[in-house]
């Protein structure tokens, strides 16, 4: 029987005559199954998927069953403007069914909400922060409010798992829990989760409902993607004014001050343009979501406060200035258009950040393997801890400590702290004066009354800071500017450093009290870094895979020139440099002036990266050590090679990573960041840990060098690539099977390459003959032995084998392209490279002898024009020696590159990647008659 016929008749009715709908989708048939089974639920479908009818439709079908003498139902959501949002729409749905529903959040008049009280909805839809303040008003009676409540419906849940307000969820919902006579239906509803099982059985709580994970397959789905690369924001907003031009779209940006600049920019193009971040007010937010979503053409420059699932409308297009870091909030973003029929999701990036290019092509790629990231999951959330207690102990007039362990122990963010810990904690927050001890039960103590004040603790019900200014001053109290709090809470005294006004500063005091940041000039030069303010941190999967995307030989077909120039130019720099073809531990010298250094390239990730700072600056104190995603930066006395391989076989030593001596001593001495506001109450020890798991990951960073140390680390790609078939919800392909990961790779490096290089490109001149027999290439090798130089190219997999796919030999006459993957005997090759008599001329020679050495072939005679090039013209620097460089400067010819990262392994090759081959061994030849013919003058 269809789930739609286990509904109340009354629904049915309403479903079919109301909604004019004929049928259910499958995950609301699959959802209404398992909750009418009385099941606890995670539902996951794309944004616009039907998840909020997958939850309400069966919620509302057992309240018309089992009719509730009051509130019956809590729709819960992050953020108030959701709960706006979504009113309406679930207004219609109980209405239709003879219930009601109520929105309580801080923005809801007081007078409306007594209404509520005096005669409670049935469905309640609110936030985290506004349960609280009912539990802990006088005004509400929340043991008759909660008593008859039996569905709870969290929406965009993986905004709230693995954060302080999740376990703030978790905590109040236990509290209401205790004051119902059901045990509570719990359904998580997101678009986008890594590991939905985690999920389940955090959401889960006290409950003793059997639990399921709804995931139905994923239709497939058409996507437009597109990366672009430019120079600066000007041109972000020259483009993106013209792409919004007669469509409603969505820019999102980075950051406020990128939101407002590129607003700006657009808006001197004559753009329709509204602006969208938390900075600005309630109320103009709201005119632009309603103007926007009622008008025509325009665009709203937005952060992420548009990511999650309001509805502005039917839109034509996403932006993105510059990429997320995140998989999942890519997906948010993309998955806010496509909505009509016809019509597909769309992402289009515009990058000024070379790396951000790497970035934005590494989400996309994830995210069609598969991949979200998992929402990393925490029982040991001390802030919330600390919150609820002095919730508790204001709500309740005081509250016994072990009434108060009695609840808590039961969060599921919180069982890792033990009951020692708890006491411990009451101990020091009791000789603080934060909490206070009467006739045995704790109370507020004036340290709290103080920061909070003591007339309605409006501040202390929410687990995150509203925004505050801090006003910046010297220590003469010259004024300087202003700071947002959290830019503020960022900050570490002595060590942060950050601009303002144009000018860089460094942080002497931070006085929350009187909202003031003490500052002094900075010295010159002085920039931003991490050791200066809270490092955002890229995963270690997306950081390996922008490895995986730099180490290998395609070009993915949704770069645009623009952005595949920039992957070519990175590929070709990082090889000149020696970084690819990566070979673990990738150690790059650095001489910068006189500052001579190494880079660690790890592309393991912010966290790792960070962690192996701290790791490699207990072996060596004296060193200056600026960790990045990608990389670390190595500076100081006696930095060379040698000393960063003797300390980085000290550091793959296991008991390195066992010392908790060691690893205590580096904790205190890590920044003091302010990660929560109730920091103040919160002692030594407890700060120490809560910022060392925010900068650190000991297991992560030691899981990873034990892999490398033997072989280079694998990316996560890789790893999902090899575990397809077992995925269950992997985003489809365009075409094919969603899990068929080669042909989705193979047709995507084809693509590259199967449409006609730039006319402006340069093209070969002489025949080309196509080498696949032994006779063929015997033939071949012995007629150009008789040459006096030839030219000599190899086309490889760029990935860690090397795996030889052609050979590119020429004369000044014709050029042969040898096929090694079908001509096993190679000696004809063989004698021929080897004869001194021949001249071998070869860009970066280094590359090719490397490649042919492991077929054991020796080059000899070699003349690389590389290497000739910087004698002769004395350039040296980034990119200026590469081939297609070379060329254009010595004989004024285009190459075209797209080919050289193509999958040289296909057969047949496509007639771009021949005409490419054959030019790389003729033009050679043309370049040592330059050379030669100068150096002969």
């Amino acid at each position: 029987m269809s789930a739609f016929h286990r509904l109340a008749p009354r629904l049915q009715e309403a479903i079919v005559n109301r909604l004019g709908w004929t049928a259910l989708r499958p995950v609301q048939e699959q959802a209404c199954d398992a909750l009418l089974d009385g099941k606890n639920a995670v539902v996951l479908a794309p944004t616009a998927g039907g998840k909020t009818e997958a939850s309400m439709f069966p919620t509302l079908s057992q309240l018309i069953t089992a009719p509730p003498s009051g509130l019956a139902a809590l729709y819960i959501a992050p953020i108030k403007a959701l709960l706006n949002n979504q009113a309406e729409r679930l207004g219609q749905y109980t209405e239709m069914v003879g219930l009601d529903r109520f929105v309580w959040h801080g923005d809801v008049s007081s007078a409306a909400r007594q209404r509520f009280l005096k005669s409670p909805a049935h469905l309640l839809m609110t936030t985290p922060e506004s349960i609280e303040v009912m539990l802990a008003s006088k005004r509400v009676d929340a043991a008759a409010l909660f008593a008859d409540v039996r569905h709870i419906i969290i929406d965009e849940i993986h905004a709230l798992a693995g954060i302080d307000r999740g376990a703030h969820l978790m905590s109040v919902l236990e509290r209401v829990a205790a004051l119902s006579r059901h045990d509570l239906q719990r359904v998580g509803l997101s678009a986008t989760v890594g590991n939905p099982e985690d999920i389940l059985i955090w959401l889960q709580g006290s409950s003793q409902r059997p639990g399921v994970i709804i995931d139905p397959p994923k239709q497939p789905a058409r996507r437009e993607l597109l990366v672009i690369h430019r120079e600066s924001l000007d041109e972000v907003a020259r483009d993106a004014s013209q792409m919004a031009q007669h469509h409603k779209s969505l820019m999102f940006c980075q950051s406020r001050a990128m939101t407002e600049l590129v607003a700006d920019r657009m808006q001197a193009r004559g753009t329709s343009v509204y602006v969208h971040h938390s900075a600005v007010s309630k109320e103009e937010r709201e005119l632009a979501e309603a103007q926007f979503h009622s008008g025509g053409d325009a665009c709203i420059v937005c952060t992420s406060t548009l990511e999650l699932g309001i509805d502005v409308g039917d839109l034509d297009k996403v932006l993105q200035a510059e990429a997320p870091t995140t998989v999942s909030a890519f997906l948010q973003r993309m998955g806010r258009t496509g909505r009509r029929p016809g019509k597909a999701a769309n992402t289009t990036f515009f990058c000024t950040d070379r790396n951000t290019v790497l970035q934005a092509a590494s989400l996309i790629e994830l995210a069609r393997a598969g991949f979200v990231e998992s929402v990393a999951m925490s029982d040991r959330c001390w802030p919330v801890l600390v919150h609820q207690l002095l919730a508790m102990a204001l709500a309740e007039d005081g509250v016994l400590p072990r009434a108060a362990w009695a609840h808590l122990s039961q969060v599921p963010d919180l069982k890792g702290i033990t009951q020692a810990e708890f006491d411990r904690l009451i101990r020091w927050m009791v000789e603080g004066r934060s909490l206070d001890r009467v006739g045995g039960r704790l109370v507020i103590g004036p340290a709290t009354e103080k920061a909070f004040g003591r007339r309605n603790f409006m501040e202390m019900y929410a687990v995150f800071s509203s925004p505050q200014t801090y006003v910046v001053t010297t220590a003469a109290k010259q004024p300087v500017g202003h700071l947002e709090q959290d830019f503020v809470d960022r900050l570490a005294e002595g060590a942060s450093c950050f601009l303002l006004g144009g000018r860089p500063w460094r942080v002497v005091l931070v006085d929350h009290d009187h909202r003031r940041v003490q500052v002094t000039p900075a010295s010159a030069g002085e920039q931003p870094s991490w050791s200066g303010y809270l490092p955002q941190f890229l995963g270690f999967e997306m950081c390996q895979h922008m490895l995986n995307l730099l180490d290998d030989d395609r070009v993915p077909r949704w770069l645009h020139p623009s952005a595949a120039t920039v992957l070519a130019e990175e590929r070709a720099d990082l090889t000149e440099r020696g970084v690819l073809p990566y070979s673990w531990p990738a150690l790059e010298p650095l001489a910068e002036g006189d500052k001579a250094g190494i880079r660690w390239w790890t592309f393991a990730g912010g966290q790792i990266n960070n962690t192996l700072r701290y790791a490699l600056h207990a072996c060596a104190p004296d060193w200056q050590i600026v960790p990045g995603n990608l990389a670390l930066r190595v500076t100081g006395e006696g930095v060379d090679l040698n000393s960063m391989r003797e300390i980085i076989g000290r550091i793959t030593d296991p008991e390195f990573w066992e010392d908790e001596k060691l690893w205590r001593e580096i904790a205190a001495d890590l920044p003091n960041y302010r990660l929560s506001k109730f920091q103040p109450f919160m002692p030594p020890w407890v700060t120490r840990e809560m910022v060392a798991g925010f900068l650190l990951d000991l297991g992560g960073t030691w899981r990873w060098l034990g892999g490398a140390a033997g072989q280079a680390p694998r990316s996560r790609l890789e790893t999902i690539r090899d575990e397809a078939p077992a995925l269950a919800s992997a985003t489809p392909a365009a075409s094919g099977s969603p899990h068929d990961w080669s042909a989705v790779q193979a047709r995507l490096e084809d693509e590259a390459v199967d449409h006609p290089a730039p006319p402006e490109a340069a093209q070969p001149k002489n025949p080309i003959h196509w080498v696949e027999t032994p006779e063929q290439l015997e033939a071949i090798c012995a007629r150009f032995g008789h040459a006096s130089v030839i030219g000599l190219d190899v086309e490889t997999t760029i990935t860690r084998d090397q795996s030889l796919c052609l050979v590119q030999i020429g004369t000044h006459t014709e050029t042969a392209l040898i096929d090694p993957l079908v001509v096993e005997d190679l000696d004809p090759l063989k004698a021929l490279l080897e004869d001194e008599g021949v001249v071998k001329v070869i860009h970066n020679a280094s590359f090719e002898k490397r490649v042919l050495g492991g077929y054991g072939i020796e080059i000899a005679n070699v003349y690389d024009t590389m290497t000739v090039s910087r004698q002769l013209r004395k350039i040296k620097g980034k990119g200026m020696n590469t081939l297609a460089t070379v060329c254009k400067r010595e004989l004024d010819l285009v190459i075209d590159k797209v080919p050289q990262t193509s999958n040289w392994r296909r057969r047949p090759l496509a007639d771009r990647q021949r005409k490419y081959a054959a030019l790389d061994a003729e033009i050679l030849l043309r370049l040592y008659d330059v050379f030669e013919a100068e150096m002969l003058i």
